[in-house]
């Protein structure tokens, strides 16, 4: 067997979850160095209204990025499933329909999302003086929809297998050459904002170029023809899984579109403050990610082999862990979070003054409540591995609706800065959801070994 895969049904669960997540949270903080990088540069380079600019579309590429994340990540749950009962054909025949399923995906979202693009800046009021921008920001980052597909599938099978290295390596070279990339175009040349969309783009292509190669060195994903060939039950069970992950991730999406709707209303210097916020968002928010994946694959892969006792021990492992990193992320925004805005913001200072002060005012509330966010995502995965999509999708609407409530209503009852709440309602709302969830459903699961 390749020594390109891990087996998670063996070993210390905190140990194994840990020397997953690491790797993740090492190419995650790569990946936010290179989207710090494209704002810096912007901002600095092209202004407080390119700022803006990208500010606008954050909520609208999450939710169509987020769609092959989605249904990918779903896809993966039934890959470690059956890696963890180590059936080998059945592994090979749901690698093969995830990535038939995933191409129709990307295409279809690439038609989608090109049509869209105007009418949704539209629609949401995002200010005269940067829907170009935006605009064309939006259109060249949406060609790259189908290298942004082939990255998650590939990365997703990677880490079903208990591979997080590569894409910790993929993240690597991606931020390298998004760096380069920034300087050259936007610092360099003066392509603004489009400068910014084709470093992006190129990188990505790398990223997921380099998980390809990966993925084809390893043998027991080695796909033949017959592999493609129809299997009763197979795509829908695979939709089954990825479907509803999708729907979580767009429900939330439209939720934070309607938030945005809400911030283009108060003008390009409060979108410019919330954007650089929103820049950090992704250093906030990043090692959560690697322990939802990382739990996604134990939890998956310890299903399949039987072991729920082994199950929950890895799940408080995680939460536990969770706590005392988010704990200390909290404190390093706390002591550095004003000097890290300041980076993303230039011009003239009455207006850089303003900017920094609602970025701080909208960081600092999250950094309060980020034990929240760390939480939702590892009970969100628990569920996902033990292969309940459904309460997930759930809590996505659940998220979506106090998201859309708090963002209406308290701003008209304690002035605009009552949206910074909206979104720390939407994580505890989720997250009480999830955590009641998951104890309900593991008791109905039995330990074959």
């Amino acid at each position: 067997m390749s020594d390109q895969v891990r087996d998670m049904t063996k070993g210390s669960p905190a140990k194994l979850i840990l020397l997953f997540a690491v790797p993740l949270m090492l190419g995650n903080i790569f990946q936010q160095l290179y989207t710090m990088v494209d704002t810096i540069v912007v901002g600095q380079v092209a202004g407080v209204q390119a700022l803006a600019a990208l500010g606008a579309v954050e909520w609208i590429m999450w939710m169509v990025l987020g769609v092959s994340t989605g249904v990918t990540q779903g896809f993966s749950i039934l890959i470690s499933q059956h890696y963890g009962a180590r059936k080998w054909n059945n592994l090979k025949k749901a690698v093969a329909h995830s990535y038939l399923l995933t191409a129709v995906t990307a295409v279809s979202l690439l038609v989608v999302s090109q049509l869209a693009a105007r009418w949704i800046l539209v629609l949401l009021n995002t200010p005269d003086n940067i829907i170009g921008m935006s605009l064309i920001y939006l259109r060249i980052v949406f060609c790259g929809i189908p290298i942004v597909a082939a990255y998650n599938i590939f990365a997703s099978v990677l880490r079903a297998l208990g591979n997080s290295r590569t894409p910790l390596i993929a993240m690597i070279i991606a931020s390298v050459i998004n760096v380069v990339l920034d300087l050259v175009f936007v610092a360099g040349l003066h392509w603004g904002v489009a400068g910014a969309a084709l470093a992006t783009v190129t990188a990505q292509a790398f990223s997921a170029l380099y998980c390809f190669v990966v993925v084809k060195k390893i043998d027991i994903v080695h796909i033949s023809r017959n592999d493609f060939e129809h299997v009763p039950g197979l795509n829908r069970k695979l939709l089954g899984l990825g479907a509803p992950i999708l729907f979580q991730d767009v429900i939330i999406s439209v939720g934070g579109l309607a938030v945005q709707f809400v911030i283009n209303g108060y003008g390009f210097l409060f979108v410019a403050g919330f954007t650089a916020t929103n820049k950090l968002y992704g250093v906030l928010e990043m090692a959560a990610i690697s322990y939802g994946y990382a739990v996604v694959s134990y939890v998956g892969q310890n299903l399949g082999a039987g072991k729920i006792a082994r199950i929950k021990k890895g799940v408080h492992a995680s939460a536990f862990l969770a706590f005392l990193t988010s704990a200390f992320i909290s404190i390093m925004m706390f002591l550095f979070g004003k000097t890290l805005l300041s980076m993303f913001i230039s011009g003239d200072p009455t207006q850089t003054e303003q900017v920094l002060a609602i970025a701080w005012h909208y960081l600092s509330i999250m950094a309060s409540c980020l034990c929240i966010l760390y939480f939702l995502y590892v009970y969100r995965s628990a569920l996902q591995g033990l292969g309940n999509t459904m309460i997930p999708m759930l809590s996505g609407i659940v998220e979506f609706f106090v998201r859309v409530g708090v963002a209406l209503l308290l701003p008209k009852l304690v002035g605009q800065n009552g949206i910074f709440y909206a979104e720390i309602a939407a994580w505890t709302g989720a997250t009480v959801l999830l955590v009641a969830s998951y104890y309900i459903n593991i008791r109905k699961f039995k330990s074959v070994n």
